[in-house]
């Protein structure tokens, strides 16, 4: 481990500023893996958290379960651990598919961060938990070093790109990875290359950094990961999303539900990109269940062609990518055409990460909007119309920078004090 990557030196401000809406998740060693059988079995929540879900609704989470639900797709949990034991991910989690050089305390997930975001993914609802937006999909989970493991552990954890590499060699079809920090130049970009070589759909957060330095965010900013900002609920970014060239697409990331910690006795109100991006591998594991001979390109190149925006389609937003997942619209529309099977939908992105930002974004007014890459530019707005085909709501993107953040008063009652992720 070098100095200023990992544990110590430099990059240790961004993994112990959790609490200040730092980087989700935040990646130090891009270290070693951990695996156990041991399991801490939750308590049940107190209260149905599926109600504070506000995204299943928004996103018509009801019309896709029609469709789609996720079945026979597999998505790697690349993160904290897992904890197989909470009872929404019974039976949801393939332990057996963890190559047994990962497998030391995989299931043993110390913050609740990667079980949060597996229950984002596909979790079934069961005891009032969390019901995940691709229910039948499957977890198979990884546990990497984000600054929080010690002595023994750290040895015994694998490196990203060595955990990478191994899902590429498996037939999980998806990668989430809700965590980032400072390029650690340890080969995890090779590996990423390695993945998409293979036909892996990779996503992961942006950061949490937007409103404090806006500092880049790996492994998102590497080419072939789609990055994912975080959104409101009226289809606004997060003003503490981070901002880039690298920034693909946008999902729900505010108010989120997820585990507090990782005694798995309660859930917290959650912002972050970690939701976001798990949101989004979510809305991808319901893509490929409807149409499983298609490729990770022309899945992707669906969700960017359905995203909701107001921008042009090939000047993406630094902030939102481009636009809002919908996946729904993916699923309804019987005629939809992916594409071609082979080529990148984000090439122009990862051919040059240096692109000049987005032009102007136009409101419905017809005055055009501040630049879209300025950090000062004006708050963005959206709208809900009905959807074609239904009365579920959609968004309608209309401004595409960072907005004023507005934290909603109650939250839940088993929730306490917010959440960052």
């Amino acid at each position: 481990m070098k100095p200023g990557t990992g544990r110590s030196g430099p990059r240790r401000a961004l993994l112990t500023r959790r609490n200040a809406r730092r980087l989700s998740a935040v990646c130090s060693a891009l270290g070693a893996l951990v695996v156990t059988s041991a399991t801490l079995a939750p308590e049940a929540a107190a209260v149905d958290v599926q109600s504070k879900e506000w995204y299943l609704d928004f996103m018509g989470a009801d019309d896709i379960w029609k469709i789609s639900t996720g079945k026979g797709v597999k998505v790697a949990v690349v993160d904290t651990g897992v904890n197989a034991a909470t009872p929404t991910l019974r039976g949801q989690v393939l332990l057996d598919e963890v190559p047994k050089s990962m497998a030391y305390h995989v299931t043993h997930d110390k913050e609740g961060h990667g079980t949060s975001m597996a229950e984002i993914i596909a979790g079934t609802g069961a005891g009032g938990g969390i019901k995940g937006l691709a229910p039948d999909a499957k977890i198979v989970p990884f546990r990497v070093d984000l600054g929080k493991l010690q002595g023994e552990e750290i040895g015994r954890t694998p490196a990203l790109p060595k955990v990478i590499r191994a899902v590429a060699d498996s037939d999980v079809k998806i990668i989430n990875m809700s965590f980032g920090a400072g390029d650690t130049a340890d080969g995890t970009d090779a590996a990423v290359r390695y993945a998409v070589s293979k036909g892996k759909l990779l996503f992961a957060s942006v950061g949490n950094d937007g409103d404090m330095g806006n500092m880049p965010s790996y492994p998102a900013k590497y080419p072939g990961v789609v990055g994912v900002s975080a959104l409101d609920k009226t289809g606004t970014v997060a003003k503490f999303s981070t901002f880039g060239n690298y920034v693909d697409l946008s999902a729900p990331g505010l108010h989120v539900p997820s585990w507090c910690d990782g005694t798995f006795t309660e859930y917290c109100d959650t912002d972050g990109t970690s939701p976001a991006s798990a949101i989004a591998s979510a809305s991808a594991a319901l893509i490929w269940s409807a149409h499983p001979d298609w490729t990770a390109n022309q899945v992707l190149r669906s969700l960017v062609d359905t995203a909701a925006r107001s921008w042009p389609k090939d000047t993406p937003s630094r902030y939102l990518g481009y636009g809002g997942v919908r996946p729904r619209r993916v699923l309804i529309n019987k005629d939809i055409d992916p594409g071609p099977p082979d080529v990148d939908p984000l090439a122009a992105q990862n051919g040059s990460l240096s692109a000049t930002p987005s032009p102007s974004a136009k409101a419905p007014s017809g005055k055009p909007t501040k630049e879209a890459g300025s950090a000062n530019g004006p708050t963005s707005a959206a709208a809900k119309e009905s959807d074609s085909g239904g009365d579920t709501q959609t968004w309608v993107i209309i401004g595409a920078v960072a907005a004023v953040l507005v934290i909603g008063g109650a939250g839940f009652a088993v929730l306490r004090a917010r959440r960052n992720a």
